[in-house]
């Protein structure tokens, strides 16, 4: 699977304004999550879509909710035409607070990419789901649940009702040969 990569500083200066890379307003949010959706509509089939903030100067608690909480509404949890997936990238720790507080609001979480390369869940996380996806992206993927049982010292009942939470919520894709962390698929 080829990701898409959408940036996010292009698109706001594309739909709102060329000399701008500051991310405020609730108005300016919806517009550059309206053009992300649009973007969006003409993939097909199974995608990962890298979102990249790396040239987003601010990010208001407004705009993270429009951009990053009301994307990830549209298109986890519930039956969608498109079976996107979402890898988030370029966030720094002013971002990440934002943002953290708009999932938080909405029970939502995302895979997010650290500077070094690893990923990371961001948002409303049991420990369960955390530990399960932590070891699922170690291990790079899991044939069934009863791998995943092993490593997270679960029984395989348990460890497949956290793949399939994980699943729902767009942190975990199911392929051919198993499961994989979002993050790890590329």
């Amino acid at each position: 699977m080829i990701p898409n990569h959408i940036d996010v500083s292009s698109v706001l200066k594309r739909t709102v304004c060329d000399l701008y890379s500051n991310l405020v307003t609730r108005q300016t949010g919806a517009a550059v999550r309206t053009e992300i959706e649009q973007q969006l509509g003409e993939l097909r089939g199974r995608t990962l879509t890298v979102i990249d903030f790396t040239h987003v100067g601010l990010l208001d608690f407004s705009c993270a909710d429009e951009v990053v909480a009301k994307l990830l509404l549209r298109y986890c949890g519930g039956a969608h035409e498109n079976d996107a997936y979402f890898l988030f990238r370029g966030m720094s720790d002013d971002h990440l607070h934002a943002i953290e507080s708009a999932l938080e609001r909405y029970g939502l979480a995302l895979v997010v990419e650290r500077d070094a390369g690893d990923a990371d869940l961001v948002g409303a996380v049991d420990d369960g789901e955390r530990r399960a996806w932590r070891a699922l992206y170690r291990a790079g993927r899991a044939a069934n649940p009863a791998d995943l049982a092993r490593v997270v010292g679960s029984t395989p009942a348990a460890a497949e009702r956290l793949l399939e939470t994980l699943l729902e919520r767009r942190l975990v894709l199911r392929l051919d040969d198993g499961y994989a962390a979002v993050g790890r698929v590329r």
